[in-house]
């Protein structure tokens, strides 16, 4: 960056951009499109305080260097504490700056931060984005296995170097299949062709995707065990595992179980809430909250393995519970069991709301969980699950299902993804989705609302966004 000092750089007032222009880098990440962000002011680089650090800030900066767009604004030095100055607080940017230097900071080097909180970058020109793809091989099921990610037109593994079960769980929570058991190595799963792609993976156990985690990228030569991580997905002794499909996230959805190396269903003949309360208390999601039967997450697909069962509640698993033989049923898939659990989260989350229109009636569907309002991804997005969210709202029948962010973009997590309504739904959270979290896309594809209840010519009324949860 040589003759970056010469560049003229006026001195800021508080509150205000703090120059018409600075330059902006990105340091330790896997290419110059992700890491730590730090900017060049009186002839030194320096780091940004993650105070408020967002989305928005994030997008300029992805501007700024011709990298894509945003993939996610990590906080607290996710790619390592920077040392000298911390130049940046407090940003506030609109979206539509030029240069990091142009949105509001509370001035240059005006802080009460430490490099602990240096702020972070990752955009979609670093290929980042590729640990959405994901997968599992040479396990007993399609939920263990050695782990593999896609990137460079090539499958890779992970190092087993700090490998453990915090890891295990987020892998097991991005492909939706519920508790990890085991985090395993090449012992278990095998080599495949020897390629790592990542190493060093740090996780705390509560990310809902692995690229969220900390972790060395794409080509670890670093890797000292030269061993492959793998995942076990929760076993009940022998081949049978269980799983909730088609909920919102792992703690609500179709009842199925995995035996003679085949997920199937169960029939909903005699489901009751004590068969559920089983179910909840296998899988670690609290308590029952409803056992719908006729396929309320949608119809299977495969054998139908269980019917007839019958729990006392009290059993540690389902398969203590005495049901038919394996296979042995006279049911359709109409008739597939789900549950409910208190730990989806569902009864805490009737929150709903539109924003970015001009009207509390139109905007970018936007929902409350985990205590943060978040976006919902435009994939499959159509006007069956726009209808579902106008009824809702009380808002009328769906006139559009507005895609790509007409709204603008959203901050903040991307909470749902692969909304799938029939339109019938009373409630907008009772729609299959993926997990939580789960998600392959960025806040240029957030999903939208306009509705009849209410004109979005209506200036009048206050924005939804305005009104906070």
């Amino acid at each position: 960056m040589k003759g970056l000092g010469a560049l003229s750089i006026s001195l800021p007032v508080a509150g205000s951009a703090v120059s018409s222009f600075a330059p902006v880098r990105l340091v330790d990440g896997p290419g110059r499109c992700a890491g730590r962000v730090e900017v060049f002011h009186n002839d030194k680089w320096g780091t940004v305080c993650d105070d408020n650090w967002d989305f928005t800030d994030a997008k300029v900066v992805c501007r700024q260097l011709d990298c894509g767009m945003v993939v996610s604004a990590p906080r607290r030095a996710r790619f390592g504490e920077g040392q000298g100055p911390i130049w940046l607080n407090d940003v506030h940017c609109l979206g539509t700056e030029a240069a990091l230097s142009e949105c509001r900071t509370k001035g240059w080097g005006v802080h009460g931060c430490e490099h602990g909180e240096d702020a972070s970058v990752v955009c979609s020109g670093s290929g980042i984005s590729d640990l959405g793809n994901l997968r599992l091989v040479n396990g007993s099921d399609p939920c263990s296995g050695r782990v593999e990610v896609f990137h460079d037109q090539r499958w890779g593994g992970i190092c087993t170097d700090g490998w453990d079960l915090a890891e295990a769980r987020v892998v097991c929570q991005q492909l939706g299949c519920g508790v990890a058991h085991s985090a395993e190595g090449s012992a278990q799963f095998g080599t495949g062709d020897g390629l790592i792609w990542l190493d060093a993976v740090e996780c705390t156990g509560t990310e809902g995707a692995l690229f969220e985690c900390k972790v060395k990228f794409w080509g670890a030569e670093s890797c000292k065990s030269r061993g492959h991580a793998g995942v076990m997905y929760l076993d009940l002794g022998s081949s049978e595992a269980l799983r909730l499909v088609n909920g919102p996230h792992r703690c609500a959805g179709r009842v199925e179980v995995f035996h003679s190396h085949q997920w199937g269903t169960v029939c909903d003949d005699g489901w009751d809430l004590n068969d559920a309360a089983v179910v909840c208390r296998q899988l670690g999601c609290g308590t029952a909250m409803s056992a719908p039967g006729l396929s309320g997450f949608g119809e299977g697909s495969g054998p139908i393995w269980l019917d007839g069962v019958s729990c006392l509640g009290t059993e540690a698993t389902l398969t203590e519970c005495s049901f038919k033989p394996w296979g042995h049923h006279a049911c359709n898939h109409v008739e597939d069991a789900s549950v409910v659990c208190s730990g989806s989260g569902i009864a805490s989350i009737p929150k709903l709301r539109l924003v970015g229109g001009l009207g509390k009636c139109a905007g970018r569907v936007e929902v409350f969980h985990n205590n943060n309002w978040g976006t919902v991804c435009d994939d499959s997005w159509d006007l069956s699950d726009a209808a579902v969210v106008c009824r809702q709202l009380g808002c009328g029948v769906a006139l559009s299902a507005p895609s790509s962010a007409q709204f603008g973009w959203g901050t903040g997590p991307i909470w749902l993804d692969d909304v799938s309504c029939t339109g019938k739904e009373t409630d907008f959270f009772e729609c299959p989705a993926k997990m939580w979290g789960s998600h392959n896309c960025h806040h240029g594809e957030d999903a939208g609302v306009v509705c009849s209840g209410e004109r979005i010519e209506s200036s009048s009324t206050e924005k939804a966004g305005d009104t906070g949860g």
